[in-house]
């Protein structure tokens, strides 16, 4: 399935510079001024998998194949967004088309930067002007709707009476992932692409003399703490320098990793894998929940429309085993069929 992750935040607040990071390569401008993004720069980006690493070497395979996500560096948003100022519109409409937000809040000191580090401020910024826009779509859609309940239709006075609650809680400044809706009522709004009823993840951008010290007051508090120049430099480092270098901030892994992971864990993925005997083994990321024919559509469709059954077996199972005949031998391969879920870590083989 095709995810995708927009990285928003105020002019200068280090986006760019975490996006080329993200890349591992210079993508994208980083300026010191306003909108020096304008059109967005996306990149494809591998998901750290310790599990495909293990698969692929303990069954000496010569490929693997991660799973990927893709980051969307959306132009700095500024106050009034939501009426079109600056980039607004531009901007707003981008964030539309993500499935998840990673929300830069600026916790650094430049010279090079105008105005106070003020990480509250910006948020509160960020926040209402998501807010307003989202108002303003229901608003626009509650017009609709209310004509369409005056005629006695049932489904649409359902629909009104949701749309009359988010409206009272966006009113409140309250965003729709904090409103406390059933399933059904969800349903509702899955056609009007509402940007807080996204998943977002909080990043402070800290500068490197920081990280080490406010990493754990900041996580205490909802932030996935990181600093995105340095992150930006390990870039042109070997992994056994990068490495290094980390030790000596007292950090075990670089941040991009935990954001990779967090961004999976608020989206509800999972990953599976698939084998080909001998060649390769490849990671597929799939909502929890979903059913053995749907994951194998993701693959192909006629996985899905042939499907017949699934070969399953754990992937600590068939590390364990040493090969995909070795498990079969021991009986660790089960049959699965349609209304199998997927679980995380399974290797499938689909039989169409």
């Amino acid at each position: 399935m095709s995810l995708s992750i927009g990285i928003i935040g105020l002019p200068n607040a280090g986006k760019s510079t975490l996006f080329n990071a993200l890349l591992k390569k210079q993508v994208a401008d980083v300026s010191v001024y306003p909108f020096c993004t304008i059109k967005p720069n996306q990149g494809i980006v591998e998901v750290p998998d310790k599990r495909l690493d293990q698969l692929a070497k303990k069954l000496n395979l010569p490929k693997k194949i991660p799973a990927v996500i893709k980051f969307i560096d959306i132009a700095g948003l500024i106050k009034g967004a939501h009426k079109g100022q600056g980039l607004g519109n531009q901007f707003l409409a981008h964030i539309r088309e993500c499935d998840c937000l990673v929300e830069v809040v600026r916790f650094f000191e430049d010279t090079r930067v105008s105005g106070i580090v003020d990480p509250e401020s910006d948020q509160e910024i960020i926040r209402a002007e998501l807010i307003l826009k989202d108002l303003e779509t229901i608003n626009k859609h509650l017009e609709k709707v209310k004509k369409e309940a005056k005629s006695d239709a049932k489904e649409a006075k359902k629909e009104l009476l949701v749309l009359e609650k988010i409206k009272e809680g966006l009113e409140k400044g309250q965003s729709i992932n904090q409103s406390k809706l059933e399933m059904e009522e969800k349903d509702y709004l899955n056609n009007l692409c509402l940007l807080t009823a996204k998943p977002i993840i909080s990043v402070a951008n800290l500068s490197e003399k920081d990280l080490s010290t406010r990493y754990q007051e900041l996580e205490s508090r909802g932030f996935l703490p990181l600093s995105a120049r340095l992150e930006n430099e390990l870039t042109e480092l070997d992994k056994e320098e990068a490495k290094d270098y980390l030790n000596q901030l007292g950090l075990e892994e670089s941040c991009l990793g935990r954001l990779i992971k967090r961004a999976y864990r608020e989206l509800g993925l999972i990953t599976f894998y698939t084998l080909i005997l001998n060649q390769q083994i490849q990671a597929w990321p799939v909502l929890k929940g979903t059913k053995a024919p749907e994951a194998g559509g993701i693959i192909h469709s006629d996985f899905q429309k042939k499907f017949i059954m699934a070969e399953v077996i754990n992937y600590q199972d068939l590390i364990e085993s040493g090969s995909w005949s070795k498990a079969k031998e021991k009986g660790k391969i089960r049959n699965e069929g349609k209304d199998y879920a997927i679980q995380d870590g399974d290797v499938i083989h689909f039989k169409i």
